[in-house]
């Protein structure tokens, strides 16, 4: 009976912990919202196409039978994230190269190329590894500066991307884009102002992070604010009580209708 517990718990898999609830369950919510966006939303589907239903009815049989719906799981490895690769990663696999024979582990890696991107809110040109359908996004959105604005983090993927994006917005929330045109400022700004309707000044402030560079960020926040032990707190509360009592003492009133003081509230050993 032992052993077949045991086996059983060998073979159930556990679900793994939320590491955001584990690690980062004192962040605040702007970067729990951008978390959330970059690892948890279901991104667009690159390497396959989904089918258009859950369900198929077979025209001769009538007989009806689920779809399945399996996104590939991609692999995203360091290098990705010092290029914008729209989206695509590393397909691990097997191939059959021969017929007789078995098949064998294959890497399915995107055709990268070295590019030149233009971000009119930077007013900066970058050297930056991209893929074809990175080119193509540009294209269909427009302009560098749509495609990285207008892209939620977890088609994105790239740190390079977020940074680029965090970077952008904060940019057009400070409007310190252009400092000697002024006629361009406000024309960038009235072309990218809407993006910012979805964002607050604190999302801006945490977007882009990764979870060990929003730790580091929060702690040197605690450290800055030095913790004040809470009797002191209650020290100077009380001293401040005292103070006003002694500046504006109150009139005499009648035994029956004297109000309370803010100690004897608390007293238990009073007669109130």
């Amino acid at each position: 009976m032992t052993s077949r517990v045991s086996l059983a718990v060998r073979l159930y898999k556990f679900p793994k912990p939320n590491i955001l609830e584990t690690h980062g369950e004192h962040l605040p919510d702007s970067y729990k919202k951008f978390y959330k966006e970059w690892k948890f939303s279901q991104p667009q589907p690159v390497h396959y196409i989904p089918p258009p239903a859950k369900w198929y009815r077979n025209p001769d049989t009538g007989e009806v039978t689920p779809l399945q719906n399996n996104p590939i799981p991609l692999k995203f490895p360091p290098e990705s994230h010092q290029g914008i690769w729209g989206g695509e990663a590393v397909i691990k696999g097997f191939q059959k190269r021969q017929r007789l024979k078995q098949r064998v582990p294959h890497f399915w890696v995107p055709h990268l190329i070295q590019s030149v991107v233009y971000s009119e809110i930077l007013n900066k040109r970058m050297s930056v590894t991209v893929t074809l359908r990175t080119l193509d996004l540009i294209v269909e959105n427009y302009g560098f500066d749509h495609y990285i604005l207008k892209t939620k983090a977890c088609d994105l993927q790239s740190s390079l991307a977020l940074k680029l994006k965090q970077k952008m917005l904060y940019s057009l929330l400070k409007m310190d884009m252009y400092p000697d045109d002024p006629i361009k400022k406000n024309e960038v700004y009235n072309k990218y102002k809407h993006y910012l309707e979805e964002y607050t000044e604190e999302d801006i402030e945490w977007y882009g992070l990764t979870l060990s560079e929003a730790l580091m960020k929060y702690q040197e926040k605690i450290d800055k604010e030095p913790i004040v032990p809470f009797k002191i707190k209650l020290r100077k509360e009380y001293l401040a009580h005292l103070l006003e009592e002694k500046s504006n003492p109150e009139q005499e009133l009648p035994s029956d209708k004297k109000e309370r003081s803010w100690m004897t509230k608390w007293n238990p050993f009073s007669k109130n």
